[in-house]
């Protein structure tokens, strides 16, 4: 049975860090065919709009470091010219996204990656970690891929990206204040 804790209440996580020292010799996974999906590359967008998709993505699991923030700063991350903000169109509504940060020469850091949780379980997760992986190798001078999750993150998610040909490289313990109530 899971622990359930308070919002308020303090919790210990993992951070575990993950890197891809060369290109998957797989292919790119296809887009389900049997969903209506668009992925689009958002040129220039506002801040507003990627605090949108980290809240619907990340609500349920403590992605709050951008909310207390300040915006100029968010600003000035998203309009870097190595940051690249892909949002999946499910039906009509954003189903998710990710973010591909190449302002470090040589890596490519897959910083944001998830599905809203309407979008969770119509297969999307896979395709669209797939997509990220093949856009990031594509970025001129690539010769790593890294990506960061958590504990407190979705429970598939570490093993999600290790499928993927992310391996671990370190681990972190941190401590974080809930924002909602949630199972740990």
């Amino acid at each position: 049975m899971p622990d359930i804790r308070a919002a308020g209440e303090t919790v210990d996580y993992v951070v575990t860090f993950l890197e891809m020292t060369e290109r998957p010799r797989t292919p790119t996974l296809p887009r389900p065919a049997n969903l209506n999906t668009a992925l689009l590359l958002a040129e220039a967008p506002p801040a507003d709009y990627f605090l949108y998709l980290y809240q619907a993505v990340g609500a349920e699991y403590e992605w709050t470091d951008w909310l207390v923030r300040p915006k100029g700063e968010l600003q000035q991350f998203i309009h870097n010219d190595a940051v690249l903000l892909y949002t999946l169109v499910l039906d009509g509504w954003p189903g998710g996204f990710f973010m591909l940060d190449a302002s470090e020469r040589g890596i490519c850091d897959l910083a944001y990656f998830g599905l809203v949780p309407q979008a969770i379980g119509r297969g999307l997760g896979r395709w669209l970690l797939s997509t990220a992986v093949e856009m990031g190798w594509s970025r001129p001078g690539i010769e790593r891929m890294t990506v960061n999750t958590n504990t407190l993150d979705h429970p598939r998610a570490l093993q999600m990206y290790q499928r993927a040909g992310f391996v671990p490289v370190r681990q972190e313990s941190h401590k974080r204040i809930l924002t909602r109530e949630r199972a740990v």
